[in-house]
């Protein structure tokens, strides 16, 4: 599973990475990103309402979180 390190990226660069990532999936396959911005968060949910993927969010620490992102 690719991992995108994204520590630092304010939108939209975390979405831009995680749409180019996600051009890449066949069904069933994964990434995960790394951010630490929580409006990246919400972007990211925003977007994925309209498609054809699911997400896991964990905070993982204070201010941190992991998300897995799968074409489904």
């Amino acid at each position: 599973m690719n991992k995108i390190d994204c520590f630092g990226d304010i939108c939209p660069i975390p979405l831009l990475k995680m749409q180019n990532e996600m051009e890449l999936l066949t069904r069933g396959e994964s990434f995960e990103m790394v951010v630490d911005h929580s409006c990246v968060i919400e972007s990211i949910k925003e977007h994925l309402k309209r498609t054809s993927f699911q997400y896991e969010i964990e905070e993982v620490m204070n201010g941190v979180w992991e998300i897995i992102i799968t074409k489904i």
